[in-house]
């Protein structure tokens, strides 16, 4: 199998028609010929660009008309001329003309790089790649994770393979309502460069043939038009669209009657919240079958789904992960830092292992963090706290990692923390996640000691400095990493004596200072 890796920079605002076809193509054709893949955010600065393609050890990029700008800033950054960057550039141009769809302008400023549409015109392949026995275990996909490890948090690239992706499809099949091809139709609005929204959007659809209508972007307005205009049943979605469907007007604008059956992943649904969706929705099916919204569980490093909640349970587990999927093992493991001899009693609180063939290789370069993710017999390590119930359903109920989870996106505090210390006027500082109820997701929150202390005397000068950080990182960092949680200033950041960050007394502090409120409320909403 070819070594050569590629990366996707998965613009999420292309229009709708020309997202899946191109994303589908340069996803899938690719692998065939033997390379792999590595997805990134289209909201990524140069230098998150730069870590990504480095790390991968990408050699090509392809990139929407709008993206091709900061992907040649990138690629100049580490050192290539010009004309070598070019030449490092594949363009996913807006047009469909060249498959028979709708054409559009090329922008002058990438008209000379090479298009999707011209590598058909480079040869074909004699045949594609095999996957038979051991490179069913070659790397396909490159995807970024936050690692596992109890001492420390970093990111580090999954490897999936083609089993992985493979065996994880079949396994959700059973568990997944079976789909009517004349009726159902899902609507995608999560993001191609996360996992869930690659496997589930572009992998899943093929193996039941259901046709799926993407948009570029979530729009509340536009989401509830798309499910009257088109007679959406099924949405695959994360918890913050589920705050909108439960709030906003838009839903009693359409008529959204068709939708049947939510599935939600990515980050813990309340049971609260599904009730009250639950409550809204089901009115408006004009006597068809009640709403059913079900709640799946996975990580990057599973590719994903591990657990799915059944149809006929969903009103009789709400909150619940779902059960264990086929061809899985799980244990939950009371001693995870230990040997992982202790397993917890049913209704016991462990740590979730998970064992099977849809578990990553390891990660990429870095054995360290493979270790001391998988066990010698397999086991991998999610972080995750829960118990099981009698009836085989899983409650996910605390992590261990740090990392927080941003509307199902990662968000890795010691990033944000490395950002905060080029500040000039930022000596100390660490980030915590806070949870706002309101928008069903957790929050960054900074914590800060000023460089000099006596210039931020009183409340007003500590306000806006604390203002002025918030706007400040977001000219570094992806729209997802903002300090929606706000930026505290503080005198010292609590440490222990090896120096490790005491997240806990943060939290604990937190906790106080919001007491009867939301941390939603301090900052600007924005949309997904």
């Amino acid at each position: 199998m070819a070594r050569g890796s590629f990366l996707v920079q998965v613009r999420a605002q292309r229009p709708a028609a020309s997202q899946p076809c191109l994303i589908n193509i340069t996803c899938f054709s690719p692998v065939a010929a033997g390379l792999r893949c590595t997805l990134a955010n289209s909201a990524y600065n140069e230098r998150e660009l730069a870590f990504q393609y480095t790390d991968s050890g990408a050699r090509l990029v392809f990139a929407s008309e709008d993206g091709a700008a900061v992907v040649r800033a990138t690629l100049k950054s580490l050192g290539l001329s010009e004309s070598e960057a070019d030449k490092r550039i594949i363009v996913m141009t807006n047009g469909l003309d060249w498959v028979g769809g709708p054409a559009a302008p090329i922008r002058p400023e990438v008209s000379k790089l090479v298009k999707v549409a011209d590598l058909l015109k480079f040869g074909a392949l004699r045949e594609e790649e095999k996957f038979d026995g051991q490179l069913a275990n070659e790397t396909a996909y490159l995807c970024y994770s936050s690692g596992s490890s109890h001492y420390f948090i970093q990111i580090n690239l999954s490897e999936n393979s083609p089993r992985n992706i493979t065996s994880v499809l079949d396994m959700v099949k059973p568990a997944f309502p079976q789909l009517d091809l004349k009726v159902d139709r899902l609507i995608g609005v999560l993001p191609f460069y996360h996992i869930y929204g690659a496997i589930k959007l572009l992998h899943f659809p093929f193996t039941c043939g259901a046709p799926v209508v993407i948009m570029a972007r979530f729009d509340p307005v536009q989401f509830c038009a798309n499910l009257d205009r088109y007679k959406i049943t099924v949405a695959l979605v994360v918890p913050p669209i589920l705050v909108v469907l439960a709030r906003h007007p838009a839903v009693d604008q359409y008529d959204i009657s068709s939708l049947g059956r939510i599935c939600s992943g990515a980050a813990p649904l309340g049971a609260a919240l599904s009730q009250q969706v639950i409550d809204r929705l089901t009115p408006k099916r004009k006597g068809l079958p009640p709403m059913v919204i079900i709640q799946g569980y996975g990580l990057t490093e599973t590719s994903p789904t591990t657990h799915l909640v059944l149809d006929k349970d969903a009103q009789r587990k709400v909150g619940s992960a779902g059960i264990l999927l086929p061809n899985l093992e799980a244990r939950l493991v009371v001693d995870g830092d230990g040997d992982g001899n202790i397993d917890a009693a049913e209704g016991e609180r462990g740590e979730i292992w998970v064992r099977g063939p849809s578990i990553m290789k390891g990660y990429l370069n870095n054995p360290t963090a493979t270790k001391d993710s998988i066990t010698p017999d397999g086991w991998f390590k999610t972080g995750d706290i829960a118990y099981r119930d009698s009836d085989g359903y899983y409650f996910i109920v605390d992590r261990r990692k740090e990392l927080i989870k941003y509307k199902g996106f990662q968000v890795p505090p010691a990033e944000l923390e490395s950002v905060l210390l080029t500040h000039p006027d930022i000596d100390d500082t660490a980030v915590i996640g806070v949870n706002s109820a309101r928008e069903a997701t957790e929050l960054p929150r900074a914590y800060v000691v000023h460089a000099r202390p006596d210039t931020v005397k009183t409340d007003a000068q500590k306000a806006a400095f604390a203002q002025s950080v918030v706007k400040w990182i977001e000219g570094k960092v992806a729209r997802h990493k903002f300090l929606r949680g706000g930026v505290v200033l503080i005198d010292v950041i609590p440490k222990s004596a090896a120096g490790k960050i005491l997240r806990r007394e943060l939290r604990d502090r937190a906790k106080e200072e919001l007491a009867g409120r939301d941390p939603a409320d301090d900052v600007v909403k924005s949309k997904l």
